[in-house]
């Protein structure tokens, strides 16, 4: 898998590719960086790479020629029959979420796009432009973070990253959860400042405490993000049984059995 990122601050990367759990996927070349500036293909003494816009406004734009020439040079590199697709990251992108996250892990990987400034010319992105991404509604000064969380999320996933192979099984909006929020955690000591680990989790019994957090993901997830509960009834995700203490826990209104940490969240 190869991501190539066309951006004007590739020193922005190296603490991602070289820092944390996921420098693994990098290093044995599970998922393959490699960064191109496009001011190394715009001319001129100044190398410049924006312009101010017609029609006036505020700040500058970044100009198609220069990016046009990255990406040729980054297709003559890659020699794909296919052409890896090109991926904006931009306001009115699709909102990035776990299943396009998965759907990345078993690609041949993409051009990564880092706008800055007020955009890109429309019509390199008219031309060459595959797919847009977004993070959410709001703006960054650039595609750099947004770039960053892709690769992250995508690399975390490969096989021999993590140390426990399991443990994104159980990440929040995994299928594996059937789309909900996880469930609460906590370690040693039992008790810190007055506030027990919850005996459930003490207890030695595995299916009692499969179904404590089962159930604290049912609350959190109904709590505050109501919209996954939905999806993964309609899916079909929810059993007789997570009905059943929903409709006790959330239906009758009472606290007692919703997540015990969500005073925190």
């Amino acid at each position: 898998m190869r991501f190539d990122i066309i951006t004007l601050f590739p020193e922005l990367f190296a603490p991602l590719l070289t820092s944390g759990i996921t420098r693994r996927a990098y290093e044995n070349g599970l998922v393959d960086v490699r960064l191109w500036n496009p001011r190394d293909h715009a001319e001129g003494n100044y190398r410049r790479i924006d312009d101010r816009s017609f029609g006036g406004g505020p700040g500058m734009v970044m100009m198609a020629e220069p990016l046009f020439k990255c990406l040729t040079a980054i297709r003559s590199e890659r020699q794909e029959c296919e052409p890896a697709p090109l991926v904006l990251f931009s306001p009115i992108g699709t909102k990035l979420n776990h299943s396009a996250v998965a759907q990345w892990t078993v690609s041949a990987g993409a051009v990564l796009l880092c706008g800055r400034y007020e955009g890109v010319d429309q019509r390199f992105i008219d031309q060459y432009v595959d797919r847009q991404i977004s993070l959410g509604d709001f703006v960054l000064s650039g595609g750099e973070i947004a770039a960053m969380a892709l690769l992250d999320a995508v690399a975390r996933l490969q096989p021999g990253v993590l140390g426990d192979e399991g443990s994104h099984q159980l990440d929040s909006f995994n299928p594996a959860l059937d789309g909900l929020l996880d469930s609460p955690h906590y370690t040693r000591p039992e008790v810190w400042q007055g506030h027990a680990v919850p005996p459930q989790l003490m207890s030695g019994h595995h299916a009692l405490i499969e179904r404590w957090r089962r159930e604290q993901s049912l609350s959190l997830t109904a709590i505050r993000r109501p919209e996954l509960l939905e999806e993964a009834r309609r899916a079909g995700g929810l059993s007789p049984q997570d009905e059943v203490f929903l409709k006790q826990a959330c239906g009758s209104g009472s606290t007692e059995d919703k997540p015990q940490s969500s005073k925190k969240l």
